[in-house]
């Protein structure tokens, strides 16, 4: 049985281009538009890992992290890598702190980000 990705942005290009590098690799993948959205899409879904990037409408990344890892119990957990256009140490930093197990810089090399998927969903 494939393990399960969910993919939390509010580009549609990006979610299109993360699900391609994703179903290539053998993952089933879920996606969401934001982090309310995403809150949504994890209520109804078991996923193995988390992408989320951190500047969307409703809910930013860390607010979705911090949602995450204060949420329900089977959930926090979970792997959640960062993906982001945002380099900046103090961003990732901050993602660290709200529950985030990686960073990941848009755009993304396809093999690099499904290593990172393989290396945090073993």
């Amino acid at each position: 049985m494939s393990k399960i990705v969910l993919t939390v942005d509010d580009s549609r290009t990006m979610r299109d281009m993360l699900r391609m590098a994703l179903v290539a690799a053998g993952y089933t993948v879920v996606q969401a538009e934001d982090g309310v959205h995403g809150l949504e899409v994890l209520a109804g879904s078991n996923p193995d890992v988390i992408i989320t990037d951190i500047n969307m409408p409703r809910m930013d990344g860390f607010g979705f992290i911090q949602n995450v890892r204060g949420g329900e119990e089977k959930h926090r957990a979970l792997p959640i890598l960062v993906l982001s256009t945002e380099s900046d140490d103090a961003k990732k930093q901050r993602a660290r702190a709200a529950g985030a197990t990686g960073w990941i810089v848009k755009p993304f090399d396809p093999v690099k980000l499904v290593d990172a998927v393989r290396r945090v969903a073993a």
